[in-house]
């Protein structure tokens, strides 16, 4: 199976989504001036080219297709091949109007956007693998081919009759006979009980609450339609080019796809990355992505967007401030990745994104956003060599599962306050701010490697992954669990304790008799920190319990907020920022865990990859850090020993 490593072959790829369909040729000639200038090594073409490709049914135009790939390849410069069928052509919805998808309202989702497509519809598939075979049979051979990205941002949901088909189908595969089906959606609950496959439908609007497991098995039946789409064009590519490495492009933490299963079939493992320049946790968000799609790819990964400037999709769409680019993007390549790319190359003039930046922004080469980017492209290529191909060990690793995500997001939930995301993000948080690298993980992965797993909060578990938990800790190693853990088993069926009996013996748990979420705002006081979004009522076994911290004041005065049994811990609320990352460094030394860079301030961000030491400061105002040992700055050439100051948004790439 081709890797990226046969397309970066010891360069970090830079670039961006190219799209000159929208510039008079002779824009060309100087686009390709341009980014030689900036040290463009890669652009992606063509995703969304269909309508220029194809103009009418059958009709094939690619002779300016031709010329720009003759131009990339004689300007040095490779071509990531986009399969364009992301964006059918208006002919396609026009005279095949069931190819277009339905929300669950049964509103048609019409031409004049993107993603106007049913996963489900065979005419749709059908002409998507053919633009997808002219494609591969054209371009098969040209020099300049280094990757092919299927469609873009998989991310459509149907409703529709065709979709209602699929759906049956995909049901009966997973359970065989309707009596299964019944039982596992629980439908003796408000009469749902099916006696036909004819009557099971897409959950559409529903007068009150849709049943939760319908729902949940919607949201694999959608991930598992659109993972067909895009196996059925990469086995097309791959038939024709089966050296060169397939991708497409994930969106960050994306609800929609089964981003494990995704990443199985892919070579290469993208993802899309816009933090949002006023967040003061954009960067902690960047991280997180990357850490994950680092584990979904086993080593290096490809940043297949991000945005040189502003977006054009938010409220308010802030630029970047001078440096952020340059050190977002560089603490993507600290996390893993080894391609560094844009959307877009040219800003936009006309259509729904011309106020989203490009490399090259309204304000042309001398505009600081250009300039800027030159400045990155010449810093990649400095560390290109040294950094590419190269692995991070973490020992440490956060569980995390769309599964679990779907089903703990239903609308008849005990809080909304409660988003699994957020949770995700605040553990992730206190590891990140602690300097411990993290890996991801699935629940039913091999945990062996680690010292420590964390758990956020994995509301479904299923038999495998608590058996797997337990082994795990068994074998000597510490696991530390929020809130909302193995509630649900796959069918969204609550067990019996309203926690899986095998966790309440782990964590010395007699009974959980009560949830007790949290109002917006609302904290529940514990010995030493204010818990927050949630707390519990439980009783634990005072004869298997070595350590509680527990709740102050309030119904559940005395009871344990946090409890160990051995190197098991129950975190049972969420505790403030600082509050949950003195725990987990506290949970994490005591397995033996240690820091990137012991000491390192807060705000200041320590990767090592490989051999290279990253240090990037996340604050404007300059900071000094203790180095305990002599180090080579990759960007700048020179020896460092002692401390090093890192200036605004600075960044320091360091090798022994």
């Amino acid at each position: 199976m081709p890797q990226l490593s046969d397309t970066t072959r010891g360069r970090i790829l830079f670039g961006g989504d190219y799209n000159p369909e929208q510039w008079p040729e002779e824009t060309w000639t100087e686009d390709a001036r341009l980014m030689r200038d900036a040290g463009v090594n890669s652009v992606t073409l063509g995703v969304f080219s269909w309508a220029r490709l194809e103009p009418e049914p059958g009709e094939r135009e690619f002779g300016w297709l031709d010329r720009l790939m003759d131009l990339m390849h004689g300007n040095g410069i490779g071509v990531v091949l986009a399969t364009p069928t992301s964006s059918p052509p208006p002919w396609l919805g026009r005279l095949h109007p069931e190819t277009l998808p339905r929300d669950a309202d049964g509103r048609i989702e019409w031409w004049g956007g993107r993603q106007h497509f049913s996963h489900s519809s065979a005419v749709y598939r059908h002409h998507a693998a053919a633009i997808t075979e002219a494609l591969a049979a054209r371009y098969a051979d040209h020099p300049a081919l280094t990757m092919w990205h299927i469609n873009n941002e998989y991310c459509t949901f149907d409703y529709g009759d065709e979709a209602a088909v699929a759906f049956r189908r995909w049901l009966r595969a997973k359970y065989g006979t309707l009596d299964a089906l019944n039982s596992a959606w629980g439908t003796a609950f408000w009469s749902q009980g099916y006696d036909t496959w004819d009557g099971v439908l897409p959950p559409r609007h529903a007068h009150y609450l849709n049943n939760p497991t319908h729902v949940l098995d919607f949201k694999r039946f959608t991930s598992d339609m659109l993972l067909e789409c895009y196996t059925a064009e990469r086995d097309i590519v791959r038939r024709y080019t089966p050296h060169i490495p397939v991708t497409t492009n994930f969106m960050p933490l994306w609800v929609g796809q089964d981003g494990w299963r995704w990443s199985e079939e892919e070579d290469v493992v993208s993802v899309d990355l816009y933090p949002d320049p006023r967040d003061p946790l954009g960067a902690q968000s960047a991280a997180l992505v990357q850490d994950l799609t680092r584990s979904q790819a086993h080593g290096p990964w490809m940043l297949m967007e991000q945005a040189a400037g502003p977006v054009n999709w938010r409220g308010v769409n802030h630029p970047k401030p001078r440096g952020l680019n340059r050190l977002w993007s560089l603490q993507a390549v600290a996390r893993g990745a080894d391609a560094v790319c844009y959307f877009q190359w040219r800003q936009s003039r006309q259509g729904a994104e011309k106020f989203h930046s490009g490399m090259l922004s309204h304000a042309g080469e001398r505009g600081r956003t250009f300039q800027e980017v030159k400045q990155l492209g010449a810093e990649l290529a400095r560390i290109g060599e040294e950094v590419t191909g190269s692995h991070i060990t973490s020992d440490i690793a956060i569980l995390h599962d769309w599964n679990a995500w779907w089903a703990g997001a239903q609308d008849g939930r005990l809080s909304t306050e409660v988003e699994y995301p957020e949770v995700l993000r605040a553990w992730h948080r206190a590891l990140w701010e602690s300097h411990l690298a993290t890996d991801f993980a699935h629940p039913e992965h091999d945990l062996s490697a680690y010292k420590l797993v964390v758990v956020p909060q994995l509301y479904l578990l299923t038999d495998t992954a608590i058996d797997n938990l337990l082994a795990y800790v068994r074998a000597g190693g510490t696991l530390v669990s929020g809130f909302l853990a193995g509630i649900a088993d796959e069918d969204d069926r609550v067990r019996s304790g309203g926690m899986d009996a095998r966790l309440r013996e782990l964590f010395a748990i007699r009974t959980l008799h009560e949830w007790w979420p949290l109002d917006a705002g609302e904290t529940a006081e514990c010995e030493g920190f204010r818990g927050t979004l949630w707390s519990e009522e439980i009783e634990p076994e005072d004869d298997n319990v070595d350590e509680v911290i527990p709740y102050k004041g309030g119904e559940l005065d005395g009871l344990p907020a946090v409890l160990r049994r051995g190197r098991s811990w129950y975190v049972s609320t969420l505790p403030e920022p600082h509050a949950l990352r003195a725990l987990l460094a506290r949970v994490a030394d005591g397995a033996g865990v240690r820091p990137v860079l012991a000491g390192a301030p807060l705000g200041v961000e320590a990767v090592r990859r490989g051999e290279v030491l990253f240090l990037l400061n996340h604050g404007r105002e300059p900071v000094t850090v203790e180095l305990p040992d002599a180090h080579r700055d990759l960007l700048t050439d020179e020896t460092v020993e002692g401390e090093l100051t890192l200036g605004r948004y600075g960044v320091a790439v360091l090798r022994p």
